[in-house]
């Protein structure tokens, strides 16, 4: 089913992959569901309807539909950085693991998805799988 917006009609699907810093197997545990908390409520927040999330050890994989209006540079860094504000709240002492005060890894892994959706869909549903 599409979304209709203003002057457009369509869905926006994106497949984005982040990295924790230095690639560090940190996310377990309470650290983890506050994780999924902290990237829900950033989509939330920015209207971005969140389809899938799956945060493994060192990564997070998120299949998303975000407006129209958002670009894909700033969808990354509404999900990044608000994520990564809530974490440092949260925990004060994942600063020391972190002490430039980046949670995540600068780069990141964004495609848009199309005909291929149940393919990406399953690839991210089964990540634990993979690892």
């Amino acid at each position: 089913m599409y979304k209709h917006y203003a002057n457009s009609v369509g869905n926006n699907y994106k497949h984005l992959q982040i990295t924790t810093k230095y690639r560090k197997s940190i996310l377990d545990g309470k650290l983890k569901t506050f994780c999924k908390i902290a990237i829900e409520e950033s989509c939330k927040r920015n209207k971005i309807e969140l389809i899938i999330l799956q945060v493994l050890d060192d990564h997070v994989h998120l299949i998303v539909d975000c407006p129209r209006t958002i670009c894909d540079a700033k969808l990354v860094q509404l999900i990044k950085g608000f994520s990564s504000y809530l974490l440092f709240r949260l925990f004060p002492s994942i600063k020391k693991e972190y002490w430039g005060g980046a949670f995540w890894s600068a780069g990141y892994f964004l495609c848009s998805i199309g005909a291929d959706f149940d393919a990406v869909f399953d690839y991210v549903k089964n990540q634990e799988l993979h690892h």
